[in-house]
């Protein structure tokens, strides 16, 4: 594998201010120096972007998509490198992460598709004095702000609908996982993607350079995945050019097995929703609420299948559960579960450090009272805290008690049943008898504070978009 250190400014692959080392989380080891971007670098990449806006928003649909289609081809083609890639530098094991490569090259081939099905409208007024022309174009230079805990998907999902729509863009990877966005960059530089069209920059000082570039008038657009806090702290600084944002931020996900449930399935389905890229992720299922009179079942066979998971470094034969991407991440995921024990909570699986290299948790089953703190955090770990309940209106609302409202997963033999269930709970996504429904054809998104506006589906391609009403004399 060749990796790409440098930064992607203009078409060319760049040296910035400094180095920042990229760390393999199961053995501590360095994989690779890779560059820094100061104030001159980050302005540079602006330049870039606002130079190529011109021709790149006047580029043929057609033109675009297929530029994206060939984006997807490759990285289909070498999935087995970046999946390698994505393990190495963010501890994942490689089943993961090559599913994470598969689902990450799909936003390039549904993209490649709604480049050239953007809608517009064209009708005579009510009054009839005037046609109404309603068009779309495309917004602006684009700052893409990514997390390490999916490097691939997490760009992808906002790459591909933006070069659809026919936007530029600057975009700033997590510093624990640059290496696969910079394998992306290479990836769109071998699609065709012209020179200045996409940049990345990683700064050297992330927030004044993020602030920097956020009250440049040339861009117009801010897209961020990442925690609640840091999402608030962009809003603010957004509003003072009064930017659009996309802001997919985090989640406390509920799983709700109501007593009708088929347990074997929900607990499948449980591992799937909690245990996918070893609990680091804004959909993981983080709030177990389960119905008394199923809760003994469900328990059992829950940590027997979390207690069969084999713990090793992500690239080992058979790792299931690999590291956290940093130790402070899995200290931080420690932290939370010896709270929650101290307050009380009933250890059925785990809950222990284990001793040793590498950034590994062990995977953890606790049963707990309605009002421990662990319920009130995001636990982005393999740590799974269920509650008992007594009566549906009972789980609904605690379900809803949380100001996170991304996902949630409902379990019920009833259809109807857990349609109510999943009307009644307060978030963006509702998962029925499904531990994963995340899809590309789909809008991804949340509601309170886990977020603003959608990302996939027919939906994703607008937050790129600015609408236009043209209005014609008859």
């Amino acid at each position: 594998m060749q990796l790409k250190t440098e930064l992607y400014i203009d078409g060319q692959w760049v040296q910035g201010d400094g180095t920042l080392p990229v760390v393999d989380p199961s053995t501590g080891a360095v994989i690779a120096e890779v560059a820094t971007a100061g104030a001159a670098e980050c302005m540079a990449a602006v330049d870039a972007a606002h130079k190529a806006l011109p021709a790149w928003s006047k580029t043929a649909p057609r033109v675009r998509a297929e530029i994206l289609r060939k984006a997807f081809e490759i990285m289909v083609a070498e999935s087995d490198h970046l999946a390698t890639l994505i393990s190495m530098e963010n501890g994942k094991v490689f089943s993961d992460a090559k599913g994470e490569v598969a689902y990450a090259a799909e936003f390039f081939r549904w993209f490649s598709e709604e480049a050239v099905r953007t809608p517009g409208d064209f009708r005579l007024s009510p009054s009839g004095d005037k046609r109404i022309l309603v068009t779309h174009q495309p917004i602006g230079v684009s700052l893409l702000i990514t997390p390490w805990n999916f490097p691939a998907a997490m760009a992808t999902r906002k790459i591909g609908p933006a070069l659809a729509a026919g936007c530029t863009m600057i975009l700033k990877p997590a510093g624990e996982t640059p290496l696969t966005a910079l394998w992306i960059m290479d990836i769109m530089e071998r699609a065709g993607v012209p020179k200045g069209v996409i940049n990345l920059v990683l700064p050297s000082q992330t927030g004044p350079m993020i602030s920097k570039m956020l009250h440049d008038p040339r861009v117009r657009n801010l897209s961020f995945t990442g925690s609640t806090q840091v999402g608030q702290l962009l809003i603010r600084e957004s509003a003072d050019l009064v930017l659009r944002t996309s802001m997919e931020l985090g989640g406390n996900a509920p799983f709700v097995v109501l007593d009708d449930a088929n347990i074997d399935e929900a607990v499948k389905g449980a591992m799937l929703a909690k245990m996918r890229n070893g609990g680091a992720a804004c959909t993981a299922a983080n709030r177990f609420f389960v119905a008394r009179t199923v809760a003994d079942e469900f328990i059992t066979k829950f940590a027997a299948a979390m207690g069969a998971l084999k713990v090793a470094p992500g690239l080992a034969d058979g790792a299931q559960l690999g590291a956290s991407v940093s130790i402070k991440e899995r200290n931080k995921i420690a932290e939370l579960v010896d709270a929650s024990v101290a307050a009380g909570a009933e250890v059925k699986l785990g809950a222990t450090t284990p001793e040793g290299p590498g950034a590994f948790y062990p995977a953890t089953v606790l049963v707990v009272e309605k009002n421990n703190p662990i319920l009130s955090q995001e636990v982005f770990g393999p740590v799974a805290p269920i509650v008992i309940f007594d009566t549906d209106e009972e789980a609904i609302e605690l379900a809803n008690a949380t100001e996170y409202g991304l996902i949630s997963y409902v379990y019920s033999e009833d259809l109807a049943r857990g349609i109510r269930t999943a009307e009644a709970i307060e978030s963006g996504m509702v998962a029925i008898n499904r531990g994963v429904i995340s899809d590309p054809a789909a809008p991804f998104g949340g509601y309170k504070q886990s977020g603003l506006g959608r990302e996939g589906g027919f939906d994703g391609i607008h937050e790129f978009l600015e609408i236009k009403y043209i209005g014609v004399e008859i």
